[in-house]
């Protein structure tokens, strides 16, 4: 009797997806990952592996990326940290609060993780040292991230809260970090504990090796990707996203420096745009300006239809106070406010801030607004006040005189240096009647008719009325105007 052998099916590779998260954490990263994790959930991948390469960044944008992280359902989460010639091998700050949101840890030997301080953005972009209301909301949230993905708690609290006190211990036969508040607990309810050493200090953050962190449970060791691939039980080539050219230049295009920027040549060109005639290349490029600023916004995920209305509502006030309303007064102001509020919402993605990162988020976009649009306001008066004498405006600015009046040039502007109209050149016959005297035929009021040497003229009296049948002599004649005065 024959056997067939059953024929041996090749190993299915689960599809995995690598992430770099690199660099500083700032919006324009959250916004990649965003994107990129969301394209390996419509792949189905098993794993979203991310690449962890970073000393920090901003707490907001660290929040949101691992909320999001903490959104993925149908994928399992990885977080590795890798050494390599050209990465630094760190997970610090907000690195570390972006590996406590995926589902495990692993790390590199040589590489280390921790120091998770929360810190915002400054008014000048640079990081500052977050207040106690953030440092306690980012607490609870590492707690809350490792609870739920099983890494331990105490270390996490120690990374981020300078007051824990993190000491090594044998509990149960097993080496653990635990804080001194739980010790104390524990001695309390007769819980045997062996105290080995302090790990951290009072007035000290956390830090942990890849072979601490393996030695206290919080991460794996996995020296490159064949080892991380053959840990997670999967093979095959995996499929790397890192920030491209585009997200470098939304980056660069939502540092504030640039956003004042684009905010002050927005408003300055716009005014230049309704202060001349027809439309052209300065009304283009503010526009142009206010699109990389909300277009931006958008790409990051910040803006929403409330912010366009707000823009749109703001310069058609100010269109209004430039053509319907003379000065400057409510509509103008109203105008530069909503514009002001568009802006400041196109930098975040909250209305009314709840925590006290939030605040100072606000705090740090409405200075860079304020910045920007008092700039601009500065610009355009110098430019109203100095633009006549500048060569560069001549093609914008009127500076032609009207010196006359439908009936012809003022009589005296000649004396004063002014242009006379070029409408009208004397008449030889005209001229021959200054100093004649002849009668009104009609009221002067002042233009009407007299006679002279028996011949009707039209005549203008000189700045007053005359009445039918007065004597006149000529005084002047400019152009086909013959200017009269009683005698």
């Amino acid at each position: 009797m024959f056997f067939i052998a059953a024929p041996v099916m090749p190993q299915q590779t689960a599809p995995v997806r690598i992430i770099a998260v690199r660099g500083d954490i700032e919006p324009s990263l959250a916004a990649f990952i965003r994107r990129e994790a969301q394209k390996a959930k419509n792949e189905k991948a098993e794993y979203i592996i991310f690449d962890i390469d970073t000393f920090g960044g901003r707490v907001d944008t660290a929040l949101q990326i691992a909320s999001f992280i903490m959104s993925i359902k149908d994928s399992q989460t990885i977080a590795w940290v890798h050494g390599s010639e050209s990465s630094m091998g760190v997970s610090w700050s907000a690195g570390a609060l972006i590996a406590f949101s995926c589902s495990k840890i692993f790390m590199a030997p040589g590489t280390s993780i921790g120091a998770a301080a929360p810190v915002t953005a400054g008014a000048d972009g640079s990081t500052v040292s977050a207040g106690e209301k953030t440092v306690s909301a980012v607490r609870a949230q590492m707690a809350a991230l490792a609870e739920r993905n099983n890494h331990p708690v105490d270390i996490a609290l120690a990374m981020v809260d300078y007051d824990v006190e993190l000491w090594e211990a044998v509990i149960d036969g097993q080496t653990r970090l635990v804080s001194k508040s739980e010790l104390d607990r524990m001695d309390a309810a007769g819980i045997s504990a062996q105290r080995i050493r302090v790990i951290s200090s009072p007035g000290k953050l956390l830090s942990l090796t890849a072979g601490e962190a393996a030695r206290y449970g919080l991460a794996s060791i996995a020296a490159d990707q064949e080892s991380l691939f053959a840990s997670l039980g999967v093979s095959g080539d995996a499929e790397e996203s890192s920030p491209g050219m585009t997200d470098t230049v939304i980056s660069f295009l939502t540092t504030p420096a640039v956003q004042v920027i684009l905010i002050i040549g927005g408003l300055v060109l716009l005014f230049f745009e309704l202060s001349s005639p027809g439309f052209g290349i300065p009304g283009l490029t503010g526009i142009l300006c206010f699109l990389l600023v909300f277009g931006t916004g958008a790409l990051l995920g910040r803006v929403q239809p409330l912010e366009i209305v707000f823009f749109i509502t703001g310069l058609g006030l100010l269109a209004a106070e430039f053509f319907i309303f003379p000065g400057f007064g409510i509509a103008g102001i109203a105008g530069f406010l909503l514009i002001g509020l568009s802006l400041i919402l196109s930098m975040q993605d909250f209305i009314i801030p709840s925590a006290d990162w939030e605040w100072a988020l606000l705090g740090r976009n409405a200075m860079v607004v304020f910045i920007g649009i008092i700039a601009a306001i500065t610009g355009i008066a110098i430019i109203a006040l100095a633009g006549p004498r500048l060569k560069i405006f001549d093609r914008i600015m009127l500076k032609t005189q009207i010196t006359g009046t439908a009936g012809g040039p003022d009589p005296d502007t000649k004396a004063s240096g002014a242009v006379s109209s070029p409408s009208f050149d004397d008449d030889e016959n005209y001229t021959a009647l200054v100093g004649k005297i002849g009668v009104t035929d009609s009221v002067l009021r002042p233009s009407g008719k007299a006679v002279f040497d028996g011949k009707i003229y039209a005549v203008e009296a000189d700045g007053e009325f005359v009445d039918a049948g007065r004597g006149i002599i000529v005084t002047r004649v400019r152009g086909n105007r013959i200017i009269v005065r009683r005698t």
